[in-house]
């Protein structure tokens, strides 16, 4: 009878060592991204470009090279993910046709505020008076006092959105304009991400 039991309990040895070794292998494996996979199994043609940067061009007014945008973005060390996860507070930048939009819009704001920063006005109910006599509606303005001497303003100045930003201080009036967020719809500043 001895016999029987070390047989069967030699049996169920290989079983028990097949066992410990799936369990010790689990978690080592790495599922590729079918992303990665498509990519391998369907090569992008010779013939086909992939998307890029459209093409900008000088606007109205600019020189015929014009300056590079002010770099927008958020920096961060190596292995830090805090650019990854506040890339939703990243204006997108204006290309073509809308970046001249853009330069237009912030010209003709500049050049309404510059007569109150002369006089010293930096009131924010002058600053969106001056900025809807050009026509943009009260409810797409948004000034801010940021001091005794400065006042902060954001304008949607179309649906596409076309935003323009800035700040009226005693030394300069300076506006940028940009478009929109990701995840976002509307000028202000996304207060979250997705």
């Amino acid at each position: 009878m001895t016999m029987i039991r070390t047989a069967g309990a030699r049996l169920g040895m290989p079983a028990t060592a097949v066992l410990a070794l799936l369990v010790a292998g689990c978690g080592t494996h790495r599922v590729e991204d079918p992303a990665d996979a498509y990519r391998r199994t369907h090569p992008t043609p010779t013939g086909i470009s992939r998307p890029s940067t459209p093409a900008d061009f000088p606007c109205p007014g600019e020189s015929p090279t014009p300056a590079p945008p002010p770099a927008a973005g958020i920096s961060a060390a190596p292995g830090d993910h805090y650019a990854e996860n506040h890339g939703f507070r990243v204006p997108f930048p204006l290309h073509g046709r809308s970046r001249c939009d853009g330069l237009a819009a912030v010209r003709r704001i500049e050049g309404v505020l510059e007569p109150l920063r002369e006089s010293g006005d930096f009131a924010p109910e002058s600053t969106s008076r001056a900025l809807t006599g050009l026509g943009y509606p009260a409810a797409k303005v948004r000034s801010y006092e940021m001091g005794p001497t400065a006042v902060g303003f954001l304008v949607e100045a179309d649906a596409a959105p076309l935003c323009v930003e800035g700040t009226m201080g005693r030394d300069a009036t300076e506006a940028h304009a940009f478009g929109g967020y990701p995840d976002h719809s509307g000028c202000d500043t996304p207060s979250g991400g997705h």
